[in-house]
Protein backbone atom coordinates (compact mmCIF):
# COMPACT_ATOMS: atom_id res chain seq x y z
CA UNK A 1 0.00 0.00 0.00
CA UNK A 2 2.98 2.33 0.61
CA UNK A 3 3.90 2.22 -3.08
CA UNK A 4 0.34 3.07 -4.08
CA UNK A 5 0.12 5.98 -1.63
CA UNK A 6 3.52 7.24 -2.76
CA UNK A 7 2.41 7.12 -6.38
CA UNK A 8 -0.86 8.91 -5.60
CA UNK A 9 0.84 11.67 -3.61
CA UNK A 10 3.94 12.29 -5.64
CA UNK A 11 2.48 14.19 -8.60
CA UNK A 12 0.39 16.38 -6.34
CA UNK A 13 3.49 17.20 -4.31
CA UNK A 14 5.51 17.95 -7.44
CA UNK A 15 2.78 20.29 -8.64
CA UNK A 16 2.62 21.79 -5.13
CA UNK A 17 6.36 22.44 -5.24
CA UNK A 18 5.83 24.25 -8.53
CA UNK A 19 3.35 26.71 -7.00
CA UNK A 20 6.26 28.82 -5.75
CA UNK A 21 8.29 28.61 -8.96
CA UNK A 22 5.74 28.74 -11.78
CA UNK A 23 5.04 32.48 -11.55
CA UNK A 24 8.76 33.16 -11.33
CA UNK A 25 9.36 30.93 -14.37
CA UNK A 26 6.68 32.72 -16.38
CA UNK A 27 8.02 36.13 -15.33
CA UNK A 28 11.52 35.14 -16.40
CA UNK A 29 10.31 34.00 -19.83
CA UNK A 30 8.31 37.19 -20.38
CA UNK A 31 11.13 39.40 -19.08
CA UNK A 32 13.69 37.69 -21.31
CA UNK A 33 11.56 37.90 -24.44
CA UNK A 34 10.12 41.39 -24.02
CA UNK A 35 12.16 43.46 -21.56
CA UNK A 36 15.80 42.57 -22.26
CA UNK A 37 18.88 41.21 -20.54
CA UNK A 38 19.28 44.05 -18.02
CA UNK A 39 15.82 43.16 -16.75
CA UNK A 40 16.81 39.49 -16.48
CA UNK A 41 19.88 40.48 -14.45
CA UNK A 42 17.63 42.59 -12.19
CA UNK A 43 15.28 39.64 -11.76
CA UNK A 44 18.24 37.42 -10.81
CA UNK A 45 19.41 39.92 -8.19
CA UNK A 46 15.99 39.88 -6.45
CA UNK A 47 16.06 36.08 -6.09
CA UNK A 48 17.61 36.01 -2.57
CA UNK A 49 14.78 38.17 -1.18
CA UNK A 50 12.16 35.95 -2.79
CA UNK A 51 13.89 32.88 -1.36
CA UNK A 52 13.84 34.37 2.15
CA UNK A 53 10.04 34.60 2.03
CA UNK A 54 9.89 31.13 0.53
CA UNK A 55 12.13 29.92 3.37
CA UNK A 56 9.64 31.01 6.01
CA UNK A 57 6.73 29.41 4.14
CA UNK A 58 8.73 26.22 3.66
CA UNK A 59 9.64 26.09 7.35
CA UNK A 60 6.04 26.37 8.53
CA UNK A 61 4.86 24.01 5.79
CA UNK A 62 7.37 21.34 6.88
CA UNK A 63 6.45 21.91 10.52
CA UNK A 64 2.78 21.38 9.63
CA UNK A 65 3.60 18.13 7.84
CA UNK A 66 5.34 16.73 10.91
CA UNK A 67 3.11 18.17 13.67
CA UNK A 68 -0.22 17.47 11.95
CA UNK A 69 0.85 13.96 10.94
CA UNK A 70 1.40 13.26 14.64
CA UNK A 71 -1.71 14.99 16.04
CA UNK A 72 -3.99 13.49 13.41
CA UNK A 73 -2.43 10.07 13.91
CA UNK A 74 -3.20 10.32 17.63
CA UNK A 75 -6.72 11.61 17.04
CA UNK A 76 -5.82 14.89 18.76
CA UNK A 77 -8.26 17.39 17.20
CA UNK A 78 -7.35 20.12 19.69
CA UNK A 79 -3.68 19.79 18.77
CA UNK A 80 -4.54 19.86 15.06
CA UNK A 81 -6.62 23.04 15.48
CA UNK A 82 -3.85 24.66 17.52
CA UNK A 83 -1.39 23.91 14.71
CA UNK A 84 -3.77 25.45 12.16
CA UNK A 85 -4.40 28.55 14.29
CA UNK A 86 -0.72 29.17 14.95
CA UNK A 87 0.40 28.66 11.34
CA UNK A 88 -2.30 31.01 10.01
CA UNK A 89 -1.41 33.67 12.60
CA UNK A 90 2.31 33.45 11.84
CA UNK A 91 1.58 33.79 8.14
CA UNK A 92 -0.31 37.06 8.68
CA UNK A 93 2.33 38.47 11.03
CA UNK A 94 5.35 37.71 8.82
CA UNK A 95 3.57 38.93 5.67
CA UNK A 96 2.86 42.28 7.34
CA UNK A 97 6.49 42.56 8.48
CA UNK A 98 7.76 41.80 4.96
CA UNK A 99 5.59 44.52 3.45
CA UNK A 100 6.74 47.11 5.98
CA UNK A 101 10.48 46.33 5.61
CA UNK A 102 10.54 46.34 1.80
CA UNK A 103 8.41 49.47 1.42
CA UNK A 104 10.51 51.38 3.99
CA UNK A 105 13.98 50.29 2.79
CA UNK A 106 13.81 49.38 -0.94
CA UNK A 107 16.97 51.26 -1.95
CA UNK A 108 19.09 49.77 0.80
CA UNK A 109 17.85 46.25 0.00
CA UNK A 110 18.61 46.61 -3.73
CA UNK A 111 22.12 47.91 -3.03
CA UNK A 112 22.74 45.02 -0.62
CA UNK A 113 21.67 42.59 -3.35
CA UNK A 114 24.40 43.89 -5.64
CA UNK A 115 22.36 46.24 -7.86
CA UNK A 116 24.68 49.15 -7.10
CA UNK A 117 23.79 52.68 -6.01
CA UNK A 118 20.52 54.50 -6.85
CA UNK A 119 22.00 56.85 -9.46
CA UNK A 120 20.25 57.92 -12.71
CA UNK A 121 22.50 55.90 -15.03
CA UNK A 122 22.26 52.61 -13.12
CA UNK A 123 19.46 50.92 -15.06
CA UNK A 124 19.79 47.56 -13.29
CA UNK A 125 19.21 49.18 -9.89
CA UNK A 126 15.88 50.77 -10.87
CA UNK A 127 14.69 47.61 -12.62
CA UNK A 128 15.55 45.57 -9.52
CA UNK A 129 13.64 47.99 -7.29
CA UNK A 130 10.58 47.99 -9.57
CA UNK A 131 10.29 44.20 -9.63
CA UNK A 132 10.89 43.85 -5.89
CA UNK A 133 8.12 46.34 -4.98
CA UNK A 134 5.67 44.79 -7.42
CA UNK A 135 6.33 41.28 -6.15
CA UNK A 136 6.25 42.13 -2.44
CA UNK A 137 2.58 43.14 -2.75
CA UNK A 138 1.85 39.44 -3.17
CA UNK A 139 3.93 38.36 -0.14
CA UNK A 140 0.86 37.41 1.96
CA UNK A 141 -0.56 35.21 -0.82
CA UNK A 142 2.91 33.88 -1.66
CA UNK A 143 3.49 32.67 1.91
CA UNK A 144 -0.11 31.57 2.59
CA UNK A 145 -0.11 29.43 -0.55
CA UNK A 146 2.87 27.47 0.76
CA UNK A 147 1.27 26.99 4.18
CA UNK A 148 -2.04 25.95 2.64
CA UNK A 149 -0.52 23.09 0.62
CA UNK A 150 0.14 20.53 3.43
CA UNK A 151 -3.35 21.01 4.90
CA UNK A 152 -5.00 20.47 1.52
CA UNK A 153 -2.74 17.45 0.92
CA UNK A 154 -3.57 15.89 4.30
CA UNK A 155 -7.32 15.93 3.62
CA UNK A 156 -6.93 14.57 0.09
CA UNK A 157 -8.08 17.72 -1.76
CA UNK A 158 -5.56 17.23 -4.56
CA UNK A 159 -7.95 18.32 -7.33
CA UNK A 160 -8.50 21.67 -5.64
CA UNK A 161 -4.75 22.16 -5.36
CA UNK A 162 -4.16 21.31 -9.01
CA UNK A 163 -6.97 23.68 -10.03
CA UNK A 164 -5.39 26.48 -8.00
CA UNK A 165 -2.00 25.96 -9.66
CA UNK A 166 -3.55 25.81 -13.14
CA UNK A 167 -5.55 29.02 -12.62
CA UNK A 168 -2.51 30.76 -11.16
CA UNK A 169 -0.46 29.84 -14.23
CA UNK A 170 -3.11 31.02 -16.69
CA UNK A 171 -3.58 34.26 -14.75
CA UNK A 172 0.14 35.03 -14.64
CA UNK A 173 0.62 34.46 -18.37
CA UNK A 174 -2.41 36.61 -19.15
CA UNK A 175 -1.42 39.43 -16.79
CA UNK A 176 2.18 39.42 -18.01
CA UNK A 177 0.98 39.81 -21.61
CA UNK A 178 -1.40 42.58 -20.57
CA UNK A 179 1.51 44.33 -18.85
CA UNK A 180 3.81 44.01 -21.86
CA UNK A 181 1.36 45.04 -24.59
CA UNK A 182 -1.20 47.24 -22.83
CA UNK A 183 -0.21 48.59 -19.42
CA UNK A 184 3.54 48.80 -20.22
CA UNK A 185 4.49 49.00 -16.53
CA UNK A 186 7.83 47.22 -17.05
CA UNK A 187 9.37 45.23 -14.19
CA UNK A 188 6.92 46.63 -11.66
CA UNK A 189 4.07 45.26 -13.78
CA UNK A 190 5.74 41.85 -13.95
CA UNK A 191 6.00 41.73 -10.16
CA UNK A 192 2.36 42.80 -9.78
CA UNK A 193 1.26 40.12 -12.25
CA UNK A 194 2.84 37.45 -10.05
CA UNK A 195 1.27 38.97 -6.94
CA UNK A 196 -2.23 38.96 -8.38
CA UNK A 197 -1.76 35.39 -9.64
CA UNK A 198 -0.85 34.19 -6.15
CA UNK A 199 -3.98 35.83 -4.75
CA UNK A 200 -6.09 33.98 -7.32
CA UNK A 201 -4.52 30.63 -6.31
CA UNK A 202 -5.00 31.44 -2.63
CA UNK A 203 -8.65 32.32 -3.21
CA UNK A 204 -9.30 28.92 -4.81
CA UNK A 205 -7.58 27.12 -1.94
CA UNK A 206 -9.50 29.09 0.67
CA UNK A 207 -12.80 27.72 -0.63
CA UNK A 208 -12.02 24.49 1.23
CA UNK A 209 -11.12 26.19 4.50
CA UNK A 210 -14.35 28.20 4.41
CA UNK A 211 -16.50 25.13 3.68
CA UNK A 212 -18.40 23.05 6.23
CA UNK A 213 -16.34 19.94 5.50
CA UNK A 214 -13.09 21.60 6.59
CA UNK A 215 -11.62 19.59 9.48
CA UNK A 216 -9.31 22.45 10.56
CA UNK A 217 -10.73 25.14 12.86
CA UNK A 218 -9.21 28.55 13.56
CA UNK A 219 -9.64 29.13 17.31
CA UNK A 220 -7.59 32.00 18.67
CA UNK A 221 -7.81 30.61 22.21
CA UNK A 222 -5.72 27.67 20.98
CA UNK A 223 -2.83 29.94 19.96
CA UNK A 224 -0.02 28.67 22.16
CA UNK A 225 3.69 29.41 22.27
CA UNK A 226 4.24 25.71 22.81
CA UNK A 227 2.76 25.03 19.37
CA UNK A 228 4.80 27.89 17.86
CA UNK A 229 7.98 26.32 19.23
CA UNK A 230 6.92 22.88 18.05
CA UNK A 231 6.24 24.10 14.50
CA UNK A 232 9.51 26.00 14.32
CA UNK A 233 11.46 23.12 15.84
CA UNK A 234 10.08 20.61 13.34
CA UNK A 235 10.37 23.01 10.40
CA UNK A 236 13.71 24.58 11.32
CA UNK A 237 15.78 22.10 9.26
CA UNK A 238 13.82 23.30 6.23
CA UNK A 239 14.55 26.98 6.91
CA UNK A 240 18.23 26.12 7.33
CA UNK A 241 17.96 24.48 3.93
CA UNK A 242 16.34 27.55 2.36
CA UNK A 243 18.61 30.12 3.99
CA UNK A 244 21.66 28.14 2.89
CA UNK A 245 20.27 28.36 -0.63
CA UNK A 246 19.72 32.12 -0.26
CA UNK A 247 23.34 32.56 0.79
CA UNK A 248 24.52 30.38 -2.09
CA UNK A 249 22.59 32.45 -4.67
CA UNK A 250 24.02 35.64 -3.19
CA UNK A 251 27.59 34.28 -3.28
CA UNK A 252 27.24 32.92 -6.83
CA UNK A 253 25.81 36.22 -8.07
CA UNK A 254 28.77 38.08 -6.56
CA UNK A 255 31.24 35.55 -8.00
CA UNK A 256 29.66 35.76 -11.45
CA UNK A 257 29.77 39.57 -11.37
CA UNK A 258 33.52 39.34 -10.75
CA UNK A 259 34.14 36.63 -13.38
CA UNK A 260 31.76 37.54 -16.23
CA UNK A 261 29.77 40.62 -15.19
CA UNK A 262 26.06 41.07 -15.88
CA UNK A 263 26.25 38.47 -18.66
CA UNK A 264 27.00 35.73 -16.12
CA UNK A 265 24.30 36.94 -13.73
CA UNK A 266 21.72 36.99 -16.53
CA UNK A 267 22.71 33.45 -17.61
CA UNK A 268 22.49 32.23 -14.02
CA UNK A 269 19.05 33.83 -13.61
CA UNK A 270 17.77 31.74 -16.55
CA UNK A 271 19.55 28.57 -15.40
CA UNK A 272 18.25 28.90 -11.83
CA UNK A 273 14.69 29.39 -13.09
CA UNK A 274 14.82 26.15 -15.13
CA UNK A 275 16.64 24.53 -12.21
CA UNK A 276 13.80 25.40 -9.84
CA UNK A 277 11.39 23.45 -12.05
CA UNK A 278 13.83 20.51 -12.20
CA UNK A 279 14.20 20.60 -8.42
CA UNK A 280 10.42 20.18 -8.02
CA UNK A 281 10.69 16.48 -8.89
CA UNK A 282 13.18 15.79 -6.12
CA UNK A 283 11.46 18.07 -3.61
CA UNK A 284 8.08 16.48 -4.44
CA UNK A 285 9.46 13.03 -3.64
CA UNK A 286 11.09 14.43 -0.50
CA UNK A 287 7.81 16.03 0.66
CA UNK A 288 6.04 12.66 0.41
CA UNK A 289 8.92 11.06 2.32
CA UNK A 290 8.63 13.67 5.09
CA UNK A 291 4.88 13.17 5.54
CA UNK A 292 4.97 9.35 5.48
CA UNK A 293 8.09 9.01 7.63
CA UNK A 294 6.61 11.35 10.27
CA UNK A 295 3.41 9.30 10.40
CA UNK A 296 5.08 5.89 10.48
CA UNK A 297 7.77 7.00 12.93
CA UNK A 298 5.21 8.02 15.56
CA UNK A 299 3.49 4.65 14.97
CA UNK A 300 6.88 2.90 15.40
CA UNK A 301 6.19 1.09 12.13
CA UNK A 302 9.66 -0.07 11.08
CA UNK A 303 8.41 -2.12 8.12
CA UNK A 304 6.65 0.86 6.56
CA UNK A 305 9.63 3.17 7.17
CA UNK A 306 11.93 0.79 5.32
CA UNK A 307 9.41 0.65 2.47
CA UNK A 308 9.41 4.47 2.37
CA UNK A 309 13.22 4.56 2.04
CA UNK A 310 13.14 1.94 -0.70
CA UNK A 311 10.36 3.63 -2.67
CA UNK A 312 11.69 7.19 -2.38
CA UNK A 313 15.16 6.07 -3.51
CA UNK A 314 13.82 4.37 -6.63
CA UNK A 315 11.64 7.34 -7.55
CA UNK A 316 14.49 9.81 -6.94
CA UNK A 317 16.87 7.96 -9.24
CA UNK A 318 14.49 7.01 -12.07
CA UNK A 319 12.61 10.32 -12.33
CA UNK A 320 15.73 12.46 -12.22
CA UNK A 321 17.63 10.38 -14.78
CA UNK A 322 14.73 11.12 -17.13
CA UNK A 323 14.83 14.83 -16.24
CA UNK A 324 18.60 14.96 -16.91
CA UNK A 325 18.14 13.37 -20.33
CA UNK A 326 15.35 15.80 -21.26
CA UNK A 327 17.23 18.89 -20.06
CA UNK A 328 20.51 17.87 -21.69
CA UNK A 329 18.87 17.26 -25.06
CA UNK A 330 16.57 20.29 -25.05
CA UNK A 331 18.85 22.85 -23.36
CA UNK A 332 19.19 25.09 -26.47
CA UNK A 333 15.42 25.16 -26.94
CA UNK A 334 14.77 25.84 -23.25
CA UNK A 335 17.23 28.75 -23.17
CA UNK A 336 15.80 30.18 -26.40
CA UNK A 337 12.42 30.46 -24.67
CA UNK A 338 13.97 33.00 -22.28
CA UNK A 339 16.58 34.70 -24.48
CA UNK A 340 15.95 35.92 -28.00
CA UNK A 341 19.24 37.69 -28.73
CA UNK A 342 21.70 35.14 -30.22
CA UNK A 343 24.69 37.48 -30.32
CA UNK A 344 24.96 38.73 -26.73
CA UNK A 345 26.82 35.67 -25.39
CA UNK A 346 24.29 35.08 -22.61
CA UNK A 347 22.41 32.40 -24.54
CA UNK A 348 25.49 30.31 -25.34
CA UNK A 349 26.73 30.60 -21.75
CA UNK A 350 23.32 29.59 -20.37
CA UNK A 351 23.10 26.47 -22.58
CA UNK A 352 26.46 25.20 -21.34
CA UNK A 353 25.60 26.05 -17.74
CA UNK A 354 22.19 24.34 -17.87
CA UNK A 355 23.64 21.12 -19.23
CA UNK A 356 26.40 21.01 -16.62
CA UNK A 357 23.93 21.86 -13.86
CA UNK A 358 21.57 19.02 -14.88
CA UNK A 359 24.25 16.44 -14.08
CA UNK A 360 23.72 17.21 -10.37
CA UNK A 361 20.01 16.28 -10.25
CA UNK A 362 20.27 12.60 -9.20
CA UNK A 363 22.67 13.21 -6.32
CA UNK A 364 20.64 16.31 -5.38
CA UNK A 365 17.41 14.29 -5.25
CA UNK A 366 19.06 11.59 -3.12
CA UNK A 367 20.40 14.17 -0.66
CA UNK A 368 17.03 15.96 -0.48
CA UNK A 369 14.90 12.83 0.03
CA UNK A 370 17.23 11.42 2.68
CA UNK A 371 17.32 14.81 4.39
CA UNK A 372 13.51 14.94 4.61
CA UNK A 373 13.30 11.34 5.73
CA UNK A 374 15.76 12.04 8.55
CA UNK A 375 13.73 15.13 9.49
CA UNK A 376 10.59 12.98 9.75
CA UNK A 377 12.36 10.40 11.91
CA UNK A 378 13.69 12.92 14.41
CA UNK A 379 17.30 13.32 13.21
CA UNK A 380 17.13 17.11 12.97
CA UNK A 381 20.85 17.69 13.52
CA UNK A 382 21.75 15.46 10.59
CA UNK A 383 19.06 17.15 8.49
CA UNK A 384 20.52 20.61 9.15
CA UNK A 385 24.06 19.41 8.45
CA UNK A 386 23.00 18.01 5.07
CA UNK A 387 21.19 21.27 4.24
CA UNK A 388 24.26 23.42 4.89
CA UNK A 389 26.61 21.05 3.03
CA UNK A 390 24.29 20.61 0.08
CA UNK A 391 22.96 24.12 -0.42
CA UNK A 392 25.97 26.20 0.47
CA UNK A 393 29.26 24.85 1.77
CA UNK A 394 30.43 22.45 -0.93
CA UNK A 395 28.85 24.17 -3.95
CA UNK A 396 30.14 27.60 -2.90
CA UNK A 397 33.60 26.17 -2.18
CA UNK A 398 33.84 24.41 -5.54
CA UNK A 399 32.53 27.53 -7.33
CA UNK A 400 35.21 29.67 -5.69
CA UNK A 401 38.04 27.24 -6.49
CA UNK A 402 37.02 26.10 -9.97
CA UNK A 403 36.20 29.63 -11.18
CA UNK A 404 39.83 30.54 -10.55
CA UNK A 405 40.96 27.91 -13.09
CA UNK A 406 38.19 27.56 -15.70
CA UNK A 407 36.10 30.70 -15.16
CA UNK A 408 32.32 30.57 -15.49
CA UNK A 409 32.34 26.88 -16.50
CA UNK A 410 33.79 26.07 -13.07
CA UNK A 411 30.80 27.73 -11.41
CA UNK A 412 28.38 25.57 -13.42
CA UNK A 413 30.38 22.42 -12.55
CA UNK A 414 30.25 23.37 -8.86
CA UNK A 415 26.62 22.18 -8.63
CA UNK A 416 27.52 18.62 -9.64
CA UNK A 417 30.66 18.58 -7.50
CA UNK A 418 28.87 19.99 -4.45
CA UNK A 419 25.84 17.65 -4.57
CA UNK A 420 27.99 14.57 -5.22
CA UNK A 421 30.35 15.41 -2.37
CA UNK A 422 27.38 15.91 -0.02
CA UNK A 423 25.97 12.49 -0.93
CA UNK A 424 29.35 10.84 -0.34
CA UNK A 425 29.56 12.50 3.09
CA UNK A 426 26.07 11.17 3.93
CA UNK A 427 27.23 7.65 3.00
CA UNK A 428 30.28 8.10 5.24
CA UNK A 429 28.01 9.17 8.13
CA UNK A 430 25.87 6.07 7.56
CA UNK A 431 28.95 3.85 7.59
CA UNK A 432 30.22 5.46 10.82
CA UNK A 433 26.86 5.15 12.59
CA UNK A 434 26.39 1.56 11.41
CA UNK A 435 30.02 0.76 12.17
CA UNK A 436 30.23 -1.28 8.98
CA UNK A 437 30.29 -0.76 5.23
CA UNK A 438 26.76 -1.57 4.06
CA UNK A 439 24.81 0.26 1.37
CA UNK A 440 21.27 -1.00 1.81
CA UNK A 441 17.84 0.53 2.39
CA UNK A 442 17.98 -0.61 6.01
CA UNK A 443 21.38 1.04 6.47
CA UNK A 444 20.15 4.30 4.91
CA UNK A 445 17.13 4.29 7.24
CA UNK A 446 19.46 4.81 10.23
CA UNK A 447 16.88 3.25 12.55
CA UNK A 448 18.18 1.89 15.82
CA UNK A 449 18.21 -1.89 16.07
CA UNK A 450 15.78 -1.76 18.98
CA UNK A 451 13.49 0.80 17.29
CA UNK A 452 9.79 0.13 17.68
CA UNK A 453 8.27 -3.16 18.63
CA UNK A 454 10.26 -6.40 18.14
CA UNK A 455 9.25 -8.16 14.93
CA UNK A 456 8.11 -11.23 16.85
CA UNK A 457 5.43 -9.08 18.54
CA UNK A 458 3.94 -7.80 15.28
CA UNK A 459 1.51 -9.44 12.90
CA UNK A 460 1.12 -7.78 9.48
CA UNK A 461 -0.97 -8.69 6.46
CA UNK A 462 -2.19 -7.07 3.27
CA UNK A 463 -4.95 -8.33 1.02
CA UNK A 464 -7.30 -7.15 -1.72
CA UNK A 465 -10.20 -9.62 -1.76
CA UNK A 466 -12.74 -11.18 0.59
CA UNK A 467 -11.23 -14.60 -0.02
CA UNK A 468 -8.27 -13.65 2.21
CA UNK A 469 -10.28 -12.50 5.23
CA UNK A 470 -10.86 -15.92 6.76
CA UNK A 471 -7.24 -16.93 6.24
CA UNK A 472 -6.03 -13.70 7.86
CA UNK A 473 -8.45 -14.14 10.78
CA UNK A 474 -7.07 -17.63 11.48
CA UNK A 475 -3.47 -16.41 11.26
CA UNK A 476 -4.20 -13.49 13.61
CA UNK A 477 -5.95 -15.77 16.12
CA UNK A 478 -3.01 -18.20 16.04
CA UNK A 479 -0.58 -15.29 16.49
CA UNK A 480 -2.50 -14.12 19.58
CA UNK A 481 -2.51 -17.63 21.07
CA UNK A 482 1.22 -17.98 20.43
CA UNK A 483 1.71 -14.80 22.49
CA UNK A 484 -0.16 -16.01 25.56
CA UNK A 485 -3.77 -15.03 24.81
CA UNK A 486 -6.51 -17.49 25.71
CA UNK A 487 -8.81 -18.90 23.04
CA UNK A 488 -11.66 -16.48 23.83
CA UNK A 489 -9.53 -13.32 23.65
CA UNK A 490 -7.80 -14.53 20.48
CA UNK A 491 -11.18 -15.18 18.89
CA UNK A 492 -12.51 -11.73 19.83
CA UNK A 493 -9.49 -9.93 18.38
CA UNK A 494 -9.68 -11.83 15.11
CA UNK A 495 -13.46 -11.27 15.07
CA UNK A 496 -12.95 -7.49 15.21
CA UNK A 497 -10.59 -7.67 12.26
CA UNK A 498 -13.00 -9.89 10.34
CA UNK A 499 -16.04 -7.66 10.94
CA UNK A 500 -14.32 -4.42 9.95
CA UNK A 501 -12.59 -5.79 6.84
CA UNK A 502 -15.80 -7.52 5.69
CA UNK A 503 -17.59 -4.15 5.85
CA UNK A 504 -14.73 -2.48 3.97
CA UNK A 505 -14.93 -4.99 1.13
CA UNK A 506 -18.74 -4.99 1.10
CA UNK A 507 -19.19 -1.21 1.03
CA UNK A 508 -15.84 0.09 -0.23
CA UNK A 509 -14.60 -2.31 -2.90
CA UNK A 510 -16.12 -2.15 -6.37
CA UNK A 511 -17.72 1.28 -5.88
CA UNK A 512 -15.33 3.15 -8.17
CA UNK A 513 -13.94 0.43 -10.48
CA UNK A 514 -10.50 0.75 -8.89
CA UNK A 515 -8.29 -1.82 -7.20
CA UNK A 516 -8.17 -1.45 -3.42
CA UNK A 517 -6.15 -2.95 -0.59
CA UNK A 518 -6.52 -3.50 3.14
CA UNK A 519 -3.51 -3.38 5.43
CA UNK A 520 -3.61 -5.08 8.85
CA UNK A 521 -1.13 -4.48 11.68
CA UNK A 522 -1.51 -6.02 15.14
CA UNK A 523 1.05 -5.00 17.77
CA UNK A 524 1.72 -6.29 21.28
CA UNK A 525 3.63 -3.74 23.36
CA UNK A 526 3.87 -4.40 27.06
CA UNK A 527 0.24 -4.84 28.19
CA UNK A 528 -1.22 -2.85 25.30
CA UNK A 529 -2.61 -4.67 22.27
CA UNK A 530 -3.36 -2.55 19.21
CA UNK A 531 -5.00 -3.49 15.92
CA UNK A 532 -4.69 -0.97 13.08
CA UNK A 533 -6.76 -1.46 9.94
CA UNK A 534 -5.97 0.76 6.96
CA UNK A 535 -7.68 0.89 3.55
CA UNK A 536 -7.70 3.13 0.48
CA UNK A 537 -11.44 3.14 -0.19
CA UNK A 538 -13.86 6.08 0.06
CA UNK A 539 -13.93 7.93 3.39
CA UNK A 540 -15.89 6.17 6.14
CA UNK A 541 -15.63 6.77 9.90
CA UNK A 542 -17.02 3.73 11.79
CA UNK A 543 -16.44 5.38 15.18
CA UNK A 544 -18.62 8.42 14.39
CA UNK A 545 -21.11 6.20 12.58
CA UNK A 546 -21.52 4.08 15.70
CA UNK A 547 -22.05 7.18 17.88
CA UNK A 548 -24.76 8.41 15.52
CA UNK A 549 -26.59 5.06 15.40
CA UNK A 550 -25.96 3.51 18.82
CA UNK A 551 -29.57 4.17 19.85
CA UNK A 552 -30.98 2.46 16.77
CA UNK A 553 -32.43 -1.04 16.87
CA UNK A 554 -29.88 -3.60 18.17
CA UNK A 555 -30.09 -5.54 14.91
CA UNK A 556 -28.80 -2.51 12.99
CA UNK A 557 -25.05 -2.01 12.52
CA UNK A 558 -24.48 -5.22 14.47
CA UNK A 559 -20.91 -5.69 13.22
CA UNK A 560 -19.72 -2.26 14.40
CA UNK A 561 -21.61 -2.74 17.70
CA UNK A 562 -19.75 -5.98 18.36
CA UNK A 563 -16.37 -4.36 17.62
CA UNK A 564 -17.05 -1.33 19.85
CA UNK A 565 -18.22 -3.55 22.72
CA UNK A 566 -15.01 -5.57 22.62
CA UNK A 567 -12.44 -2.79 22.29
CA UNK A 568 -11.27 -0.51 25.09
CA UNK A 569 -10.61 2.40 22.72
CA UNK A 570 -11.27 3.10 19.03
CA UNK A 571 -9.92 5.97 16.92
CA UNK A 572 -10.50 6.79 13.27
CA UNK A 573 -8.71 9.29 11.06
CA UNK A 574 -8.59 9.82 7.32
CA UNK A 575 -5.12 10.92 6.35
CA UNK A 576 -3.44 11.05 2.94
CA UNK A 577 -6.58 9.58 1.38
CA UNK A 578 -6.44 6.50 3.62
CA UNK A 579 -8.96 5.31 6.22
CA UNK A 580 -7.08 4.48 9.44
CA UNK A 581 -8.93 2.68 12.23
CA UNK A 582 -7.05 1.93 15.45
CA UNK A 583 -8.54 -0.50 17.98
CA UNK A 584 -6.95 -0.88 21.40
CA UNK A 585 -7.74 -3.95 23.52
Amino acid sequence: MIKKVFKQMIWTQIISAMTVTLCLLIDNIMIGRFLGEDSIAAYGLTTPVLLIFAAFGAMISAGIQVVCSKTIGKGDQKGTDSCFTVSASLCVGVSALALIVVFLFPNQICTLLGAGDPVPGNTVFWLTKDYLIGFIVGAPAFICSQIMVPYVQIVGEQKRLITAVAMMTVADVTLDLVNVFAVKAGMFGMGMASSLSYYIALGIGLTYFLSKKCIFKFRIKLFAMKTVKHLIKEGFPTVVNQLSLVLLVYVLNRTLLNVSGNTGVAAYAVISTVANICYCFGSGIAAVALTLSSMFYVEEDKTSLLEVVKTMTKYAIVMNVIVIAVVFLTAPLLIRVFLTNPTSGVREMAVVGLRLFSLSLVSCAMCTTLKNYYQGTGRKGLTQLISVMQNFTFTALFAFVLSRFIGTTGIWLAFFAGETTTFLVILCIIFVKRKKVALSFEAMSLLEEDFGVPEENIYEAEFSSGDDIQKTAIELSDFCKAHGEDDKTSYYISLCMEEITTNIIKYGFGKDNKDHKIDIRYVIKKKKRTLRIRDDCQTFDPVSYFELHKDDAPTETIGIRVVMSITEYANYINSLGLNNLTLVF
